[in-house]
């Protein structure tokens, strides 16, 4: 049986606790990969929380009225730019907006995710913010 903390949690995603959210692609080649890495990174740094872009896609409400009252930082591994225009699509604006690909790493079909490149996706994310590495 479930208390009522446990209902709140079930009602609602546990991800929208941070005042920072993190919507990286996690698309199908190395940049998408790199994408989702650097955001996770970056959590476990403390800077954000991971936040769900596929609810968003849905417009579910219980991800899209959370997301309104927080910043929102798109990471997009290629110039196509997948979660800035789901965003755009639901309404919502990110605070910053990178792209992998502007940072000069090269797309390509692998999911290996170089630690270098990552680096400078993070790097560049923190030097947005304002956020000493």
């Amino acid at each position: 049986m479930l208390g009522k903390e446990d209902e709140k949690k079930e009602e609602g995603c546990l991800c929208a606790t941070g005042d920072l959210l993190f919507l990286a692609c996690a698309g199908g080649s190395n940049v998408g990969q790199i994408s989702n890495q650097a955001a996770v990174e970056l959590v476990r740094e403390g800077r954000g929380r991971l936040f769900c872009l596929a609810g968003i896609s849905a417009h579910l409400e219980t991800m899209i009225l959370p997301a309104k009252e927080r910043n929102l930082v798109t990471i997009d591994g290629c110039p196509v730019q997948c979660a800035k225009k789901i965003l755009d699509h639901a309404g919502l604006e990110s605070a910053l907006s990178v792209v992998v690909t502007d940072l000069g790493i090269e797309k390509s079909p692998s999911l290996e995710v170089d630690a270098s490149d990552c680096a400078k996706v993070v790097k560049k994310i923190k030097e947005g913010l304002r956020v000493q590495p």
